[in-house]
């Protein structure tokens, strides 16, 4: 289990900076650790938890709170079938069964080669497009259970590389933000002053 690397060291002093509080930065952290093994790692909440000054109990609670947020390995591609009313009714269960039969696995299970693991979802905010699921949260529409074992097949080939990354990558380019380019980090404990926006707003108002 690993603790961040240098490389990713590097990245979460820079994203903790941004921040007035280090602690605020504990969601983009846990991203970034999901992004380099795939899920969080108890080490790397450890890892974390040292980084921004708080305990690992506090790092795990706030994970926990998130399903995107993994605590155990999963596969290379996470598959998400939704199961929720709109989907159920028009053919989850169908898409569920295609999936299993060509993984060879159950839901919930993760094939022998580490590539895959199978989970049910609740509602993807997509009950219009039903039956829907997503992999490595990329969605799949109005999907058939034909739809389904291509897909599978693609991503086993290698097809969709440049569609859908591994597990816990969120975005290929990430952000970086100049040290001239951003707002200052100030403690709000020392704010003596409304923000500026609002003082420029009062006087657009006055004028």
């Amino acid at each position: 289990m690993a603790r961040l690397t240098d490389a990713n060291v590097s990245i979460a002093e820079e994203i903790i900076a941004r921040y007035p509080r280090a602690k605020s930065a504990l969601i983009p952290l846990l991203h970034l650790a999901q992004e380099q093994d795939g899920w969080v790692t108890d080490e790397a909440m450890r890892h974390i938890a040292e980084l921004i000054g708080v305990t690992p109990a506090e790092v795990l609670g706030t994970g926990t709170f998130y399903e995107m947020f993994k605590f155990e390995p999963v596969g290379k591609y996470l598959i998400n079938v939704c199961g929720t009313m709109s989907c159920a009714l028009l053919g989850a269960d169908d898409l569920m069964h295609a999936a299993e039969e060509e993984l060879g696995i159950h839901e919930g299970g993760t094939t022998d080669d580490g590539m895959f693991t199978l989970h049910r979802a609740e509602c993807q905010a997509a009950c219009t497009e039903a039956p829907c699921l997503q992999v490595n949260y990329r969605f799949k529409f109005r999907a058939t259970p034909v739809e389904v074992r291509q897909l599978i097949s693609d991503l086993r080939s290698g097809r969709l590389d440049d569609e859908v990354p591994p597990h816990g990558t969120l975005a290929r380019i990430r952000q970086h933000i100049p040290a001239d380019r951003g707002v200052g980090a100030v403690d709000p404990a020392d704010v003596t002053e409304p923000p500026a926006w609002i003082s420029a707003a009062s006087q657009g108002g006055a004028s």
